[in-house]
């Protein structure tokens, strides 16, 4: 296979086994949420997130990250004093210690013995022959407030105490629209700059990098190759 072959095939998205997989996994975690009932009485928004939902994922990066957003409280920030409006505070039961240990008592029995909560952040599934890796994410609304308008994310609290605030839905919006700006060669490209990076990292050459920072970098060599193709 010529080096242009192999890297026109890294373009691609993972393989419809692989996209199988992943889908299977998603879908248990869901199982295991509804039948939990502790949760009947919850407000939950459950969605796929990062590089399996936003398609730029590849196979040795192949896990799913599943959001378990709680919404029966919102936290917010603001850009400038003054720009929340007034509010009442949340007394209910939904902590985030609470969120927590329901989601790890709802994914014991659906996978029991591959259950990893060591991390700080989210709640690892480990994989088998029909299921990729997993990290289910326990998060709440966050609402940002600025001059002019507001923007919705999740608010993810680590077991220290410390939390983190990000926006997976206009990161999606985001980059389906590049993909749509560039003639859909933003996601290929992603996907090609992690597969290169993979092997760079099991060969030894450089270090493994972020997931998310490869989707990051600007794609503006794929602008330019395809102005330039135009106008030949």
């Amino acid at each position: 296979m010529s080096l242009e072959d192999k890297l026109s095939g890294w373009t691609g998205p993972s393989s419809d086994t692989e996209q199988d997989k992943q889908d299977r996994t998603e879908r248990m975690i869901r199982q295991a949420i509804d039948s939990h009932e502790p949760f009947n009485n919850c407000s939950l928004k459950i969605f796929a997130k990062g590089s399996y939902a936003n398609n730029t994922n590849v196979r040795s990066d192949s896990d799913v990250d599943i959001a378990v957003e709680c919404t029966e409280c919102e936290y917010w920030g603001e850009s400038e004093k003054g720009n929340h409006p007034p509010s009442g505070s949340y007394e209910g039961i939904w902590t985030p210690a609470k969120l927590r240990a329901e989601l790890l008592s709802a994914m014991n029995p659906k996978f029991p013995g591959q259950v990893d909560s060591s991390g700080s952040t989210a709640i690892q599934i480990n994989s088998n022959s029909a299921r990729v890796d997993a990290d289910v994410v326990p998060c709440f609304s966050y609402r940002h407030y600025m001059k002019h308008g507001s923007r919705d994310g999740t608010k993810i609290f680590k077991t220290d105490g410390s939390s983190i605030v990000n926006y997976p839905a206009q990161q999606k919006e985001n980059g389906t629209a590049k993909n749509n700006r560039t003639g859909y060669a933003y996601k290929k490209g992603a996907r090609l700059l992690k597969r290169i990076e993979n092997a760079m990292a099991e060969s030894g050459t450089f270090r493994e990098l972020p997931s998310f920072f490869m989707e990051c970098l600007p794609c503006e060599c794929i602008n330019s190759k395809k102005t330039h193709a135009q106008h030949l």
